[in-house]
């Protein structure tokens, strides 16, 4: 059985190590359990990288890190800010199959979507995918987050996720 450590110490491309491990959870040779549990108790630089592979893994099949949501949860401000990143994709990824369960990460993501030094405009833009992904897929939320929506608009400074924004809000207008 292959196992996380062994993926990341090869002596391949991070990219390469990356797209490893998304194949080896995905195809089920490493539990769903193990790699979280792996990434709660790794340095910050693994967490990074899983946190990445996260992301790829919730795009390809949602339900492999469903069970773990509230995990993902607690993650989205941790203070390394590929984890940052990482995990509100991650929550994104799976908010049309789970828009019930994915509506508690909107707390903790709001702490993301400030102007200041550690929130970095991909810190931001992850916040900002993550919240239309949500507010696309639930409606119950959206009279929530329409008005944050557009109290964001009005104060960001960056175009990109500004723009995330402004195509939720006309998405959710649509339907």
């Amino acid at each position: 059985m292959i196992k996380i450590e062994e993926i990341l110490q090869l002596k391949i491309k991070p990219k390469e190590k990356q797209t490893k491990l998304v194949e080896t959870v995905v195809s089920k040779k490493i539990s769903a359990k193990e790699f979280i549990a792996f990434f709660e108790s790794a340095s910050d630089v693994d967490k990074g990288t899983c946190a990445d592979v996260m992301k790829h893994v919730s795009a390809k099949s949602p339900a492999i890190l469903m069970p773990y949501i509230d995990v993902l949860v607690k993650y989205i401000n941790y203070k390394a800010p590929r984890v940052k990143w990482g995990v509100p994709e991650a929550i994104g990824n799976m908010a049309k199959d789970y828009p019930d369960k994915t509506a508690k990460a909107i707390p903790h993501l709001l702490e993301n979507t400030t102007d200041d030094i550690i929130n970095t405009t991909v810190i931001k833009w992850c916040a900002a995918f993550a919240f239309s992904e949500i507010a696309k897929h639930n409606p119950k939320t959206r009279k929530q987050l329409r008005p944050i929506f557009e109290k964001i608009i009005k104060g960001e400074k960056n175009n990109g996720v500004k723009n995330v924004y402004v195509k939720a809000i006309k998405t959710i207008e649509k339907q």
